[in-house]
Parts: C-alpha cells; sequence; structure tokens
C-alpha cells in the first residue's frame, strides 16, 4: 500500500484545525489508503506528551478492537485525553488516573460498578418530569428574546440542569458548576486566552473537585434519600465512593455530561437547519432513533486515545510498547463500510452502531441513556416552541485537539 501524503506538521489534533473545520477528506483519505497511520508531532505539538506522536485509527471496527482489549490498549498509563496543555508535564498527567476515563480494570470495574447505580434506566426515566419542566421552560425563556445566541440561551442549560438534578447541587450553584466546566476545557481556544490558562483550568478543576468532596461529606454525615447518599455509603456488597473518588466523577460529569451533551445539541439543530425535510419529519414523527443520529453527526469527542502495553500489530502496522494511539470517533462515525449513505444526516437510520458513546467495552459511556434523554425532551420541546428556528451566521467553531464544539451560533427563533 503506497504511504499516504499529509502536508508537512499536519496534526489531526491541532486546535486550530478543529476551530475551522471537521478534516473530512482527510480522515476519507485515511480510510481508504492508511486506516491506521502515524502522525508524527513535535514537542510543541504534542501538547505535554513528548513522546513523537501518535497513531490515527479512523476505522469502525479497529476502533471497536481497540476499545474491547483494555489490557493492550490502557487508558491509564497516559490518560485518554489526547490533548492537553503544553506545560502539562506526565507526572501531572498521572493524577487524572482517578478519573473514571482513566482507569483500567479491575478498578475501573469497581468504581464504574457503584457510579452505574446512578444512571440505572430507573434512575433515568426518574428525571424526566423534571427534565422535561426544564426543557420546556429554556426553550420558552429564549423564545421571548425573538433571536440570540443558540449555544448560550438553548443548548448549554438543560445538560447542566440535569447533571445538577442528578446529583443535587442547588439551582443558585449550577451557573457556577457551568463556569467551571468551561474554564477546564477551552485552554485551546485564543477566545479564551485572556481568560482560560492553564493556571485557570488547573483551579477550576480543584474548585469542582472541592465543592463535591464538601457534598460528598455532608451526605456521608447526614444521608438523604438522593444518589449523592447512595454514592457515598457502602451498599450491602460493601462498595462505596470516598469523597476524592465522588469528586472526580463530578469532574467527569461537568466534562463528559456537560460539555458533549450540549454540542451534540448544538450540532443537532444545525444539521435540521441544514436538512429542513428531517426536521418536517421529526416535527411529525418524533422518532425514537432521532437522538442517536444527531449524536453520530454531531460526534461530540472527536477522539480518546490509549497508550500500548505492549508490541501489537493493527491494520497492518506494528504498534510499539509505550506508543499513543488516537481512536477517532468522527471518523469511524462516517466509516463508508459501517454505515449506509454515511454522509446523510436520517433520523430513522436503525440500526446506528456509531461509536460517539465511546465505542463499545469497558469504556462505553456510562450516562448514555442520560444523555439520549435529554436530547429527546430539548429537540421536542424545540419543535412544540420553536418549529421554524432559522439561521442567522454559520456556526463559530471552538478550537479543541478533541471535542467537536460549538462556542457560539446566532440564530432567529420565530
Amino acid at each position: 500500500m503506497p504511504a499516504l501524503s499529509m502536508p508537512a506538521g499536519f496534526d489531526f489534533t491541532d486546535p486550530a484545525l478543529w476551530g475551522t473545520r471537521n478534516p473530512v477528506q482527510e480522515f476519507a483519505a485515511l480510510r481508504r489508503s492508511a486506516p491506521v497511520w502515524w502522525n508524527a508531532q513535535t514537542d510543541e505539538q504534542s501538547g505535554g506528551f513528548r513522546d513523537g506522536g501518535y497513531w490515527v485509527v479512523t476505522k469502525h471496527e479497529d476502533i471497536k478492537e481497540i476499545s474491547r482489549k483494555p489490557e493492550l490498549f490502557s487508558s491509564q498509563q497516559k490518560g485518554s485525553v489526547i490533548r492537553l496543555p503544553g506545560e502539562v508535564t506526565l507526572e501531572q498527567i498521572e493524577l487524572t488516573g482517578a478519573l473514571l476515563l482513566n482507569m483500567d480494570p479491575p478498578k475501573h470495574t469497581k468504581i464504574r460498578r457503584i457510579i452505574s447505580k446512578g444512571f440505572t434506566p430507573r434512575a433515568v426515566e426518574g428525571l424526566r418530569n423534571a427534565l422535561t419542566e426544564r426543557a420546556v421552560a429554556i426553550v420558552h425563556a429564549a423564545k421571548k428574546e425573538g433571536g440570540g445566541d443558540f449555544v448560550e440561551q438553548i443548548a448549554c442549560e438543560l445538560p447542566l440542569q440535569a447533571i445538577a438534578e442528578l446529583i443535587g447541587v442547588p439551582q443558585e450553584d449550577r451557573r457556577q458548576l457551568f463556569d467551571w466546566s468551561n474554564q477546564m476545557l477551552n485552554y485551546d481556544d485564543p477566545e479564551y486566552a485572556d481568560t482560560t490558562t492553564t493556571t485557570t483550568s488547573n483551579n477550576a478543576f480543584v474548585e469542582v473537585l472541592s465543592y463535591a468532596w464538601n457534598m460528598a461529606e455532608q451526605r456521608r454525615a447526614i444521608p438523604v434519600d438522593d444518589i449523592v447518599s447512595q454514592l457515598v455509603h457502602a451498599d450491602i456488597d460493601g462498595d462505596a465512593l470516598g469523597s476524592d473518588e465522588f469528586g472526580f466523577f463530578v469532574i467527569l460529569l461537568a466534562v463528559a455530561g456537560n460539555e458533549t451533551t450540549r454540542n451534540a445539541i448544538t450540532h443537532g439543530m444545525k444539521a435540521f437547519v441544514d436538512n429542513p425535510e428531517q426536521w418536517e419529519l421529526f416535527k411529525q414523527q418524533r422518532p425514537r432513533t432521532a437522538p442517536d443520529e444527531i449524536i453520530r453527526w454531531a460526534s461530540p469527542v472527536t477522539v480518546f486515545q490509549r497508550t500500548a502495553t505492549e508490541d501489537t500489530e493493527l491494520g497492518g502496522q506494528l504498534i510499539r510498547k509505550g506508543q499513543r494511539v488516537g481512536l477517532f470517533y468522527s471518523s469511524a462515525n462516517f466509516d463508508e463500510d459501517a454505515f449506509d449513505r454515511p454522509f446523510e444526516f436520517d433520523i430513522l437510520r436503525d440500526p446506528n452502531p456509531h461509536l460517539a458513546f465511546g465505542g463499545t467495552g469497558a469504556h462505553f459511556c456510562v450516562g448514555a441513556n442520560l444523555a439520549r434523554l435529554e436530547i429527546e425532551l430539548m429537540f421536542n420541546a424545540l419543535a412544540d416552541a420553536m418549529p421554524n428556528l432559522s439561521q442567522i451566521a454559520e456556526p463559530e467553531r471552538l478550537s479543541s485537539g478533541w471535542i467537536n464544539g460549538i462556542k457560539h451560533w446566532h440564530v432567529r427563533y420565530d
């Protein structure tokens, strides 16, 4: 197979690239000619890793295979986030091992089993009435403005409310949780350069950890009928989260639950604006398949990484022990071998084996059903109250090496 030529210095995790566009054509070229491709990086490009680069994995089946083999492809050794600020050291990366997405079995298995108590079908369905009311209120409040920034007025609100509702964060503290989430993630984007440095990102991390730790300690001392009390008190098997473990769980929610779902909502509404026949179909039928197609289309997390624990072969390439492997969900979710007409937005798509919830295996998103519920409720509310929503300007994309984010999108509501 001939070597694939890319421009000198091209990097699939370059924040400036993602701030401009999704590299659709480059992914397609890799899927055809080099499905496992070495992306060389300078120390500056590698954002804290300084290890020469990583393997770009673009095919659906290869990503599924990696996801099923945590003993061969570790989430813990260098973490799951493929691009971090350049000032970050490997020692600091190792400190994030308390996050569920950066754990390997057996510790991952134990912590996930405890956390899963908060995301049972019954627990998620128990949020439906409260979140339905909040979705309707969010949309009607925005509608009164006539138009504005869809991200700020609509998309960001329900995911934050869902997380806060789940763990019992008081209403007056919820905006602060949103601000901390932004500060933790937006270190690569020039718009936030003056306010979101590596220091403020780290400070936000500590603030969320401290807030959640105090919440866990309060529930440990005086339990109430909520999920926090369940998680921090041992059940019949003796399993419970320590206060620090609960803190890292809340950080995961603030990042993986808040940021990803709000971007899925924005990308989804943009897809409906660009495909008005699908919007008409949704308004008429409200198909159960719509949330997963929105999530596939958005692919809010473009990539997570794993680190090879031994020499192995994948896609005809020798991957050395210690090398990083990028699982590019934003490519796999448009793989022609896995999807019929992948570049058509089709809310009736069924089956829909997308990997936007982190692929298969141990790290499948524990909050997948909550995300689906939020998307269902938000688009129901939008269809009811804003059936003629239209675009004023193209979205402004977030400059991020691993989040497919939209910062601003100006729309007209009626």
